[in-house]
């Protein structure tokens, strides 16, 4: 039996026993207005928003390797927009964590995985060619509050954010749920106005 059916075939008993009940939400809209940006890290699928006392429903959660905002109109960014623009979160929360495993990313040993599982050298030369840096393109980070803190700066900085928008950084401890906060974003709105 492979994963895909375990996951199948526990689907249809999940339904059947309306074990879905406890995770149903009145709408599509976060209860807390928030949207939060956090690393795919398996520790964190629960912790993330069990430690912020947050339930199904409060929040919407977009996760990608790292927490990293590595564009300003890539694709975190645009569900951002939309999460402030068409969802109604009035408030973004960027999320990373310690010991995340973008941290010790070698690009090196990343390509010479995608070669051994058949990504032919001649695609990675074009792609080279093509002026595509796959070692800057792979890079993680070197320290995960700079990190939180760069993401931040670009969210509340972009263009399209309308003013007033606070962008909170937060870095969680992913063996224990303790926070540590990098910028407070009402703490930020505050010193804007007074600018």
């Amino acid at each position: 039996m492979t994963l895909l059916s375990d996951i199948l075939e526990f689907n249809k008993t999940f339904v059947a026993k309306e074990a879905y009940i406890p995770y149903q939400t009145e709408d599509k809209y976060p209860d807390k207005n928030v949207v939060m940006v956090t690393c795919m890290d398996a520790r964190l699928v629960e912790l993330s928003q069990k430690s912020l006392n947050l339930s199904n429903g409060d929040v919407k959660v977009i996760k990608n390797a790292g927490a990293i905002i590595s564009h300003p109109f890539g694709s975190i960014m645009r569900s951002l927009m939309v999460a402030v623009y068409e969802l109604k979160a009035d408030e973004i929360i960027i999320m990373g964590h310690k010991d995340c495993g973008m941290s010790q990313v070698d690009a090196d040993l990343v390509i010479k995985h995608m070669q051994e599982r058949g990504i032919q050298k001649e695609t990675l030369d074009i792609l080279k060619y093509s002026g595509i840096d796959l070692n800057r393109w792979l890079h993680g980070f070197d320290d995960v509050f700079q990190s939180v803190h760069h993401d931040v700066e670009m969210v509340k900085n972009h263009p399209l954010l309308p003013k007033g928008i606070p962008v909170h950084g937060l870095v969680i401890d992913p063996d224990n749920g303790a926070l540590e906060l990098v910028i407070d974003g009402y703490q930020s709105l505050t010193n804007e106005e007074n600018v």
